[in-house]
């Protein structure tokens, strides 16, 4: 049997409030009601909530953003396969088709090209290319799977549900994830339980 979420209103500290799945949507009316700033990732609204409910309503102080030391202007330099990948790497429309003249139209400027480009500073347009192409190669191996954002609770249990439960479909997968989010957690992160087959029966 499922328990009720209570009300936001009904919540009186951070830890009661990370025990129950909420949607980013609802935690932005949260915030907007609470007079919260509501701009940010899922996670920083849920310290930012987490934090008022503990302290009188008071405001979570923002690490400062690490500032970009490069004035190198991607969107306007002419790029060659020696350029160096600067901390303010941009991928807009002069990084992407400098990447389809070496890789032609089958380039892609996916997540995982993107996460490696932003992680390799110093590196350059032609270690950028290979990293491209070996990354695609990756692909080829059928145990390969693409690594799933941490705030994409839904993605992830999704996969581990019809991982372990071959026969089973996308609708029994959402029917289990729909009922485990109303349900308390210790961490207010949702993750696929063997277990969690009982709650549809």
């Amino acid at each position: 049997m499922t328990m009720p979420r209570p009300s936001f209103d009904q919540i009186e500290t951070g830890k009661e409030f990370n025990q129950w799945y909420w949607l980013k949507e609802e935690m932005v009316e949260i915030c907007r009601q609470s007079g919260l700033p509501y701009t940010g990732s899922k996670f920083e609204l849920r310290d930012r909530i987490m934090h008022a409910l503990d302290n009188n309503g008071e405001v979570l102080s923002k690490a400062p953003a690490a500032r970009k030391t490069s004035k190198f202007n991607w969107a306007k330099s002419k790029l060659t396969l020696s350029t160096i990948i600067t901390d303010n790497v941009s991928f807009g429309p002069n990084f992407r088709n400098f990447m389809k003249s070496q890789i032609g139209n089958r380039f892609t400027c996916h997540g995982d090209f993107m996460d490696w480009v932003k992680c390799h500073p110093g590196k350059t347009l032609g270690d950028a290319v290979n990293a491209w192409h070996d990354l695609e190669h990756r692909k080829q191996d059928q145990d390969f799977k693409r690594d799933i954002a941490q705030h994409n609770m839904l993605s992830q249990y999704v996969r581990d549900f019809l991982a372990d439960n071959h026969g089973k479909t996308l609708k029994d997968a959402l029917k289990c994830w729909k009922l485990k989010k109303s349900q308390p957690t210790k961490t207010g992160f949702i993750t696929y339980s063997k277990t969690d087959l009982g709650l549809a029966s």
